[in-house]
């Protein structure tokens, strides 16, 4: 396997603590050090099918937004199925997933100046089919940078324990990246996170402050994520989230939660709110509410949908009642699409501005 090409592998604590928010930055900044950059998440439990092949998520984003030039299939050699454990458990082939792996590295780092390699949670993930990121780490021969989310006590807690995982397998932690932390802590928790990291022989690499944006979701994520019908015929399906009002009140009392931002959620048979809601966007533009949300399938009358097709912010019919509507919302975990182009350009400065990007070359 490739020994020469520069690489570095990048896990976290735990799942969602910006992994691949850094990945994606990451990429952007070492870009100006190294122009020809490639990309492989070894394995992958997030996937799409695209031409027969299982791939990643997070590899299908960073190849829309790069244009890496690297094969697909190589950058998502595994796709962990959901029979995929009960598979391997039946009839252990590590030796086979193990090679799969280092024949995709070769191919991705092929003319290749260096190549960002991106886990999939913490040191242990993998475990139960003998490639945890840990292990994995340790086939493609790279060192590692933690990415956890921002504080003092309970993330280094948790870099400790994914650090003596790292170190059992003979991999080194060149440093740990502290993502989402509040604005008015960055000072205090940059000096005594750096003073705890140090403690453990470990480098503070960056601080990012949390802004979010990044976890607020779009209203076609939420769209898909309740599989809703649109109603209408809108461009402005990638309008962001911000926060969530439930129509259950009178349409008079609803009006003041009709704000940038906002997601109304309502039943459809609630034409009285659908209208108020509709008569408030006029002339706001840009400033109006994010989208609408009919619940309980309850579809308006024909002279309500009428106006509902001129509106001009999304406004969509889902199955499931209000509550579940809310609490799917709430709970939806929110990553980075390639038409997240807000986001993307957010990430690559956020990265840019606040990761030591030259340290960590130092280091590796």
């Amino acid at each position: 396997m490739n020994k020469v090409t520069p690489r570095v592998f990048i896990a976290a604590t735990r799942q969602n603590d910006g992994k691949t928010t850094t990945s994606l930055g990451l990429i952007a900044a070492l870009q100006q050090h190294y122009p020809r950059i490639g990309y492989i998440k070894p394995v992958g439990q997030r996937f799409v099918e695209i031409e027969e092949q299982k791939i990643d998520e997070d590899t299908v984003l960073m190849d829309s937004v790069y244009r890496l030039n690297c094969p697909l299939g190589d950058m998502s050699p595994i796709a962990v199925e959901p029979d995929f454990t009960r598979k391997y458990l039946q009839s252990s082939n590590n030796e086979a997933l193990v090679k799969k792996i280092q024949k995709a590295f070769d191919r991705v780092a092929w003319e290749k100046e260096f190549v960002l390699c991106e886990g999939s949670g913490h040191a242990g993930v993998g475990s139960v089919f003998d490639l945890s990121n840990a292990q994995v780490a340790k086939i493609l021969g790279a060192k590692v940078i933690i990415v956890t989310q921002g504080g003092i006590g309970k993330p280094i807690d948790e870099v400790a324990l994914n650090q003596a995982l790292f170190e059992k397998e003979g991999v080194e932690i060149i440093g740990v990246i502290l993502n989402k932390v509040v604005g008015t802590k960055i000072e205090y928790i940059t000096e005594f996170a750096r003073r705890g990291l140090k403690r453990k022989g470990l480098e503070l690499l960056g601080v990012i402050p949390h802004q979010s944006v990044l976890s607020s979701p779009t209203v076609d994520l939420i769209r898909e994520e309740l599989k809703a019908e649109m109603l209408n015929q809108t461009d402005r399906l990638n309008n962001i989230v911000e926060d969530v009002a439930v129509g259950a009140m009178g349409a008079h009392n609803a009006m003041s939660f009709f704000k940038k931002g906002v997601l109304l959620i309502t039943p459809g048979d609630r034409e009285d709110i659908i209208l108020a809601a509709c008569t408030s966007i006029e002339g706001q533009g840009e400033q109006s509410m994010a989208g609408i949300v009919l619940t309980g399938n309850l579809r308006p009358s024909s002279s309500v949908l009428k106006v509902i097709r001129s509106m001009p912010i999304p406004v969509m019919l889902a199955t499931a009642d209000s509550y579940q509507v809310a609490s799917a919302v709430h709970d939806l975990t929110v990553k980075t699409r390639p038409e997240d182009a807000q986001k993307i350009t957010l990430i690559r400065d956020l990265i840019a501005q606040n990761v030591d990007v030259n340290k960590i070359l130092e280091l590796l």
